[in-house]
């Protein structure tokens, strides 16, 4: 991850009820896209598709409080470009990454952790072969996760 691309993403906004994904372009934000292990994904042309983040930065902290964390697993958060999704990319998209970290981490379980009003990625991820793993809620959403 750049920090040209970082920025670009940070400055992102989603139509509503995405909005929720929506960032801040600020020094913390920055430094979680530039410190933490976060990668770009790029079309033929070279030009910003979306990003994955691996790890700790692809959960909901107040997770851990409730164990939805506790097994040994790789956990997976992305993104895409507002404009590109919604448009049948998401399974190309998905598989990609999934293959990526396959390829570049331990064998372990695959873990997601989205939003439930969320539907349109939980029908996605579902075909995807994950299935729902735990509920918990914060003070903004609720969320579950989901492990393949």
């Amino acid at each position: 991850m750049s920090e040209k691309r970082a920025k670009e993403i940070l400055k992102w906004k989603y139509v509503k009820p995405y909005d929720f994904y929506n960032n801040d372009l600020n020094d913390e934000s920055l430094q979680e896209f530039l410190e933490n292990p976060y990668f770009a994904v790029v079309d033929q042309d070279d030009e910003l598709f979306g990003f994955f983040c691996v790890g700790e930065s692809a959960q909901v902290p107040i997770g851990n409080q409730v164990g939805a964390y506790n097994e040994d697993m790789i956990d997976i958060g992305f993104g895409m470009k507002p404009n590109l999704t919604g448009q049948g990319n998401g399974f190309e998209f998905c598989s990609l990454i999934f293959r990526c970290v396959q390829e570049n981490y331990d064998k372990k379980d695959l873990r997601l952790t989205v939003a439930t009003f969320n539907k349109r990625a939980i029908h996605l991820y579902g075909k995807l072969g994950f299935v729902k793993k735990m509920a918990f809620d914060t003070d903004s959403a609720e969320f579950i996760t989901m492990v393949k």
